[in-house]
């Protein structure tokens, strides 16, 4: 949701939130509501509403008669797609990157061999469309319209699963995928032979094989490892 989208508040989040988990404010940190609403210049109302998100990703907690403390990073919910967001902003994009890729190699490939048994021909259908779609915006720089179509593509292999805990996943899936295009943790142009993958991945969930989806899928997350090697060591 865009900043204008959520209010004042969303003014307050877009910058507390960033400084919070680039370690700005260590753990223990207590945060005076009254100062902060002067540095941002808006009400306590305002100020309380931004605290209550923040409170509900576990990134801060509040006391009476303490105020605000920042709680350890051990405690935040990293699977909040704001909170990924944050964090591959900040300096620690590199190993936030790595986290989310190697996720993803444990959870995707068994996805991908479960959505060859349980796929609908609906789903068949969106996963052919997504990576067809991946091919024609696989070169000439379009990496945005790239970037939907993978989003898209993974976002289908999880709920096509069958697993709901694997299709709640899709929002970190495309969160990891967004933060590698606009953070240029991409090449040009993507790995042509990552893009294949996709194509084949899809005619795999197509055909049943589920073994041979699995193994395709293993490979496009261990090619995402080896790049990271390369544009974000």
């Amino acid at each position: 949701m865009s900043t204008a989208g959520r209010g004042l508040h969303g003014h307050v989040l877009d910058t507390l939130g960033p400084e919070i988990t680039a370690g700005e404010y260590p753990p223990g940190s207590v945060l005076r509501t009254d100062e902060l609403a002067q540095r941002f210049d808006v009400s306590r109302s305002v100020m309380r509403e931004a605290v209550r998100v923040l409170e509900s990703m576990y990134l801060v907690e509040s006391r009476r008669r303490v105020g605000v403390t920042v709680r350890p990073k051990s405690e935040w919910n990293v699977y909040d797609p704001q909170v990924i967001r944050w964090r591959l902003a900040g300096a620690d994009r590199p190993r936030q990157l790595r986290s989310l890729t190697v996720l993803r190699s444990a959870i995707e490939p068994v996805a991908a061999g479960l959505a060859a048994r349980h796929a609908t021909s609906e789903q068949c259908a969106a996963l052919t469309e997504c990576a067809l779609g991946m091919v024609a915006h696989s070169r000439g720089h379009k990496l945005e319209g790239y970037l939907l179509h993978d989003v898209a593509f993974h976002r289908v292999v999880l709920e096509a699963s069958g697993n709901e805990m694997f299709a709640r996943l899709g929002d970190v899936v495309a969160e990891v995928l967004t933060g590698r295009t606009q953070h240029d943790v991409m090449f040009e142009d993507p790995d042509p032979a990552a893009v294949t993958l996709h194509v084949q991945v899809a005619e795999a969930v197509r055909a049943g094989d589920a073994g041979r989806a699995e193994e395709l899928t293993r490979e496009i997350t261990v090619g995402a490892l080896q790049e990271l090697d390369i544009l974000a060591p």
